[in-house]
């Protein structure tokens, strides 16, 4: 299982080019969404497919 499950906050800020403190932000706002579903979060990551599925509209890959 080599498969990553998590993002962190200096990996969403890399992906999405911000600073640490702006995807920190990204993040809560996230994880309050899965939390008002019922879901448990981890504070400073979210779950992989989440992320994809919000930011990216679902896709597993994005290509530039």
């Amino acid at each position: 299982m080599n498969e990553k499950l998590y993002y962190s906050a200096a990996e969403v800020a890399e992906m999405l080019g911000v600073s640490i403190g702006k995807s920190y932000k990204v993040l809560r706002e996230m994880n309050k969404d899965l939390a008002a579903k019922g879901f448990l979060t981890i504070s400073g990551k979210i779950p992989v497919e989440y992320f994809r599925e919000k930011w990216y509209g679902g896709k597993k890959e994005v290509s530039a």
